[in-house]
């Protein structure tokens, strides 16, 4: 698709920004609501210009009050609007939890389908440097455990601007989770108008000998450990997940059949993790081509330090995902 349009390089930003501004104007009914998201231009810069464009009636600055702003979303949401939410970061979401799990999620099902719920939210995930315990938690399992919720984690800015104007358009409730380090990223996007699939996972680098599959900007953890791991004759398939739930089960079951071994990275706890739950897909339905048990990386099982040192340690880095290739490859 990408073949019929010019690319041009733009940061994260801009392609939320753009993906947002083009479904604003393709559709009165889309609005911005959240704190600093008008006059501020967003916390990150990711709806800069859009008060301009579209007025403060459809760009609205909210006061610090999650549950609040989420509830109201949800009645324009049953009253025929396309609310986006921007939460400052997913932290705060837990303020507003209850309008999303209790009401967004279950609302099309308890009206017997009367309410479809068009909305996003959307905001940081994750850790984003020294910002310590509180502010440094991904909680895409734990929305991903909720039916009703589809929940997407894209790495870079193409997959964001197709997938976030996918979530825009979807009649069901979509979280669209972000990252502070991942504003000032820069990539290739089409000029023209494209939208990438909800559910549709995407393997960023083709290998045969272990399957890597992770998503958001951990990911990038695994294209360095690719690179090493290729100086020594290992090669690796990274899958990108894109969208966590619904997840795209085939794409990982397909390419360990390929490659018969199996690590999942990911930037969260890991008890209940989406790498469990990947886990569990995978000796259910590929067991007898597996070569080695799966392995995953995650977060250390403790809150995030403030200590660079700490945090460090805390992290999931490339030469975790080296270890455990290597673990898998028996050397």
């Amino acid at each position: 698709m990408n073949d019929l349009f010019d690319m041009r390089t733009i940061q994260f930003r801009e392609a939320i920004a753009e993906a947002m501004s083009e479904e604003m104007r393709r559709d009165e009914s889309v609005y911005l609501m959240g704190e600093e998201v008008a006059e501020y231009n967003g916390a990150y810069k990711a709806s800069k210009g859009m008060l301009d464009e579209f007025g403060p009636k459809r760009v609205i600055d909210t006061p610090i009050a999650e549950l609040g702003f989420a509830g109201i979303a949800v009645g324009s949401a049953m009253n025929g609007c396309r609310p986006i939410v921007e939460f400052m970061t997913f932290n705060f979401s837990l303020v507003g939890i209850d309008q999303i799990i209790n009401n967004a999620a279950k609302m099309r099902q308890m009206s017997a389908g009367q309410f479809p719920m068009p909305m996003v939210f959307r905001g940081p995930t994750a850790s984003a440097g020294q910002l310590a315990a509180t502010h440094s938690q991904a909680f895409e399992n734990w929305y991903a455990n909720c039916p009703g919720l589809k929940v997407i984690v894209p790495s870079n800015p193409h997959d964001a601007k197709g997938l976030l104007k996918a979530a825009i358009r979807d009649n069901d409730p979509v979280i669209f989770m972000e990252s502070e380090q991942m504003y000032g990223d820069k990539g290739e996007v089409p000029e023209g108008e494209y939208i990438i699939p909800i559910g549709v996972a995407d393997i960023k680098r083709e290998g045969t000998d272990v399957t890597i599959v992770s998503f958001g900007k951990i990911i990038k953890e695994a294209m360095i450990a690719a690179d090493e791991l290729a100086k020594e004759g290992i090669s690796c398939e990274i899958i990108d997940l894109r969208t966590v739930r619904p997840m795209d089960y085939d794409a990982i079951i397909n390419s360990v059949k390929k490659t018969n071994r199996l690590v999942v990275l990911e930037e969260a706890w890991p008890f209940a993790s989406v790498a469990s739950e990947i886990t569990y897909m995978v000796q259910d339905r590929a067991f007898d081509y597996l070569d080695a048990p799966v392995q995953r990386i995650t977060t250390a099982d403790a809150p995030a330090p403030y200590s660079p040192t700490l945090l460090k340690e805390w992290l999931p880095n490339a030469g975790d995902v080296v270890k455990a290739v290597k673990k898998v490859m028996y050397r």
